[in-house]
């Protein structure tokens, strides 16, 4: 069975582990500040917190900006539960919006959902691709959305606007109009949960990049006591000779990252951009070369002009198929030993947000985008042999499922063509004994009634 996400595990992490292990000190010291260091460099940004999740990073900072009950959050419908949850953890309202083609928020659909209310908007990187970050700026920043926004906390009077938050959880690597993904919002939040481009088995990593007049050292400091219990100094501190005093100033929570952890995170991070990148990216490509010759395929968005993906995931789209159908599919691939999955179920249709009064019917484009996807294995220790068995199995359960759309393509519209039969074709009246072909209007008709479409 070809795995579909597995860690890259390897004898430098071990090492580096085990280091920790036999070091006898395994929670927030060293090793995490030297992450949040290296996340930092990498990001062009000069202060990142580890936290223990990056769901525990989103909650922190919308905590820290004041967000409250009464207060809304835009979020996108088509992501994990963690954004929205997040933002019902401090006990606002997610207030979601639909998506556009390329699964990321829709930024008209921002516009139209913000109120007087409004006080962040939570911006996801689906599968590694970034959002648009300009227009979302270019929103928050109009003078007529400004004056609508009412400042409730200092933090917010400073800011003076609807705070941007990129969960980009799954985006570390990705760029947008050549400025790495961490420095495109006023907060990033990653995710180094087990099956991300890099992992510390579970974990996050704030990244702060807040304008003028924030000091973002200050709210580093801030965050990091607020992390550790509202405790004035982290364990590690305390160790040093007369340093055993503390204080708690602040009713904080506990989402410190630990050493142990960061050290996996460390060192795959040494070997990211040069090699676990790359070859995600190959992996990507390779898929790319296979189903852009199949016009049943909807390949993802990886790159155009100044913006790259992280290649975390590989969401195909499969047209002219049913949620029934996907499903099949999935099961087919399955059972020729290849694992694959769904990113994501909208948010819309899990119960928790059902019974809070969302409907997917108002979300057509996260239904739609969810219904046909299938996200195929991803990550660096793929051979191509084994995307090539990727690849075989998925083309070979698509067809076992369109088999009328792949008959007439491939049989008998040319020969109605040749024939010269195509015009006296469309819009036949069904008889008892035949069947109908209107490939004018790109659909077929048969004696049940049922209609299987035949164009993207």
């Amino acid at each position: 069975m070809i795995r579909f996400s597995p860690p890259y595990i390897d004898d430098d992490i071990i090492r580096e582990v085990t280091s920790i292990l036999q070091s006898g000190w395994l929670t927030t010291g060293p090793a995490t500040k030297q992450l949040e260091k290296e996340m930092a460099t990498f990001c062009n940004i000069d202060h990142a917190l580890a936290v223990n999740s990056a769901t525990s990073g989103m909650i922190l900072m919308l905590h820290w900006y004041g967000i409250k009950k009464g207060d809304e959050v835009i979020v996108p419908a088509y992501t994990y539960c963690a954004t929205a949850l997040a933002v019902m953890h401090v006990g606002a309202k997610p207030v979601m919006v639909d998506i556009g083609n390329d699964f990321n928020i829709d930024c008209q659909k921002i516009k139209e959902a913000i109120t007087e209310n409004t006080k962040a908007i939570v911006a996801v990187d689906f599968a590694g691709w970034p959002c648009d970050y300009d227009s979302i700026n270019s929103i928050v920043n109009d003078p007529a959305i400004k004056e609508k926004f009412q400042p409730a906390t200092n933090e917010q009077q400073q800011l003076g606007r609807i705070l941007i938050m990129d969960d980009a959880a799954h985006a570390l690597g990705a760029t947008y109009k050549n400025k790495p993904i961490g420095s495109c919002a006023d907060i990033t939040v990653f995710s180094l949960h087990a099956v991300k481009n890099i992992t510390s088995a579970e974990g996050g990593v704030i990244l702060l990049n807040l304008p003028a007049p924030f000091n973002n050292e200050e709210v580093y400091n801030t965050l990091r006591i607020w992390s550790l219990n509202g405790q004035t100094k982290d364990a590690f501190t305390k160790t040093k000779a007369g340093a055993w005093q503390y204080d708690v100033i602040y009713p904080g929570f506990k989402m410190n990252m630990p050493d142990v952890l960061a050290a996996v995170a460390l060192a795959q991070f040494k070997k990211y951009e040069n090699l676990l990148l790359i070859e995600r990216k190959r992996v990507f490509d390779f898929y790319n070369n296979v189903f852009s010759k199949y016009d049943w395929a909807i390949c993802p968005p990886y790159q155009q002009t100044g913006c790259s993906s992280s290649y975390h995931l590989y969401p195909l789209r499969i047209k002219d198929i049913a949620e029934e159908e996907r499903n099949k599919i999935i099961e087919s691939i399955a059972g020729r030993s290849v694992a694959v999955n769904v990113h994501f179920t909208p948010l819309p249709m899990l119960t928790v947000f059902k019974q809070a009064g969302y409907d997917i019917k108002n979300y057509p484009n996260a239904y739609n985008s969810y219904s046909n996807e299938i996200s195929l294995p991803i990550y660096p220790q793929l051979t191509n042999d084994q995307c090539k068995t990727v690849t075989e199995a998925v083309i070979e359960s698509v067809k076992e499922f369109r088999p009328v759309k792949m008959l007439l393509c491939t049989i008998l519209f040319p020969v109605l063509i040749l024939m010269g039969s195509f015009d006296s074709a469309v819009d036949n009246e069904e008889t008892d004994n035949e069947e109908t072909y209107s490939f004018a209007e790109g659909f077929v008709k048969r004696k049940t009634g049922r209609f299987y479409k035949l164009t993207g």
